[in-house]
């Protein structure tokens, strides 16, 4: 018995309105200048976001020709979402193992600042979730997310998860309060009658 999930899904694909795709080493320049427009608007509920960390290009080069090496090695997937119509970046999909038996995965996400309430992240978290039932052969999807907010857990709602649980008091805000976690999840039955 192996102690991996398969986490390989294609480096590119697409939904109605996005192209989806694994992060380039390219891509430094934008997707640094990206990080410092979103910073402010990431900072409540993804502080711990990878795009939050990147300093300079320099920097955000080398962290993009590691998050391509996890994608390889099957670790974890970071998504980038672009729009069909203007090639513009409009938010991110992380997808990682969570458990071995049965298939597990989690799965989380974010809007660019200027791309909110556009309907992409859905959008793309229904092609991600479809890729993982059917090219993982996943059991079940799982997010969490913050009990404040309220845009992610529309998200989850839209694509057909079910609220599962609340975990009180788990994490702490970058203002050091602390906050509760919302569990969703869905199941591979669920989902084929949601497709």
């Amino acid at each position: 018995m192996t102690n991996r999930i398969p986490l390989l899904l294609p480096e590119s694909f697409e939904s109605n309105r996005l192209h989806l795709r694994c992060y380039r080493e390219n891509d430094a320049a934008w997707c640094y200048e990206m990080s410092v427009r979103n910073r402010e608007h990431l900072r409540r509920y993804e502080s711990g976001n990878v795009m939050m960390t990147l300093e300079s290009p320099e920097h955000t080069k080398a962290t993009l020709i590691e998050l391509k090496k996890y994608w390889e090695e099957e670790t974890c997937l970071f998504i980038g979402c672009f729009s069909k119509d203007t090639s513009e970046f409009v938010g991110q999909i992380y997808v990682g193992p969570f458990s071995v038996q049965p298939p597990d995965y989690i799965i989380g996400y974010f809007a660019d600042v200027d791309h909110e309430g556009r309907g992409y992240i859905t959008e793309a978290v229904q092609t991600v979730i479809g890729l993982i039932f059917e090219l993982l052969g996943a059991h079940r999807v799982r997010i969490h997310c913050d009990a404040t907010n309220v845009r992610s857990q529309g998200v989850a709602e839209r694509c057909g998860f079910t609220r599962e649980g609340l975990i009180r008091q788990d994490h702490r805000n970058p203002d050091g309060s602390l906050s509760d976690t919302v569990i969703y999840g869905l199941l591979r039955n669920e989902y084929a009658r949601v497709e």
